[in-house]
């Protein structure tokens, strides 16, 4: 029972959490070549397959935990007409396109509660293709909206980092800089032993979630209880 429960996480999880990090990183690596930096493509970082983005720990931590992270794309912001001013819209791509797969999840959400109210609705089919169907668009609403908004906290090296260092003065973006060998623990910390999760975090995450969902709201819900437990 255990083993069946497990492989029907996995199977619901694998193919959102794949789309989620990967895309998301082949955002940053496609608008950097944009504004004029190959380093991405030149390291086969330009590509859908997902192994070549993935990061062991990061990915486990998806399934877990419903947040994670993968490998970051290669970046020289050297090859940039503007560099802090790019770095911006670099930074920015990755969250973006995670909140418009949230959309898209959402709007996949409506479809198949829609279709579910017609004719075809009344299939014997219809609940076995549908209900898995829905389990993998909530969970995919939800876990593209917590990368969205994790990787906008403004520390680095996550892309709300980057962000920052490109609007602050150049003497405060360089001190905010300062904090990026020892900023992925300092994240840590601050999501795991203090309140900032639970005061700042969850809400927008929730709101967001609960706004994109709207009346499809429980089906996320169902989907988050069956994975996670809450």
């Amino acid at each position: 029972m255990l083993v069946e429960e497990i492989i029907s996480k996995i199977s619901i999880m694998l193919v959102p959490a794949l789309l989620a990090i990967t895309l998301h990183e082949v955002a940053h690596g496609y608008v950097a070549e944009r504004f004029g930096d190959p380093t991405a493509r030149l390291l086969g970082r330009l590509n859908l397959n997902p192994l070549r983005h993935l990061d062991p720990i990061g990915t486990i931590a998806i399934f877990v935990f419903g947040f994670g992270w993968a490998r970051p794309v290669p970046i020289n912001a050297g090859n940039f007409r503007r560099p802090r001013r790019d770095m911006i819209w670099v930074a920015l791509a990755g969250p973006l396109v995670n909140l418009l797969l949230a959309v898209l999840s959402a709007l996949l959400l409506k479809g198949v509660d829609l279709i579910g109210r017609t004719d075809l609705g009344g299939y014997d089919y219809f609940p076995q293709i549908a209900t898995p169907l829905q389990m993998m668009a909530g969970f995919s609403l939800y876990i593209n909206v917590v990368l969205g908004i994790f990787n906008l906290i403004p520390l680095p090296p996550l892309d709300g980092g980057r962000i920052l260092t490109g609007i602050l003065p150049e003497k405060q973006a360089n001190w905010v800089s300062r904090l990026e060998p020892f900023g992925f623990v300092l994240i840590l910390f601050l999501v795991f032993f203090t309140r900032v999760w639970e005061l700042f975090l969850a809400p927008i995450i929730n709101g967001l979630v609960g706004f994109m969902a709207g009346g499809n709201l429980v089906q996320v819900e169902r989907a988050i209880h069956f994975l996670f437990g809450h």
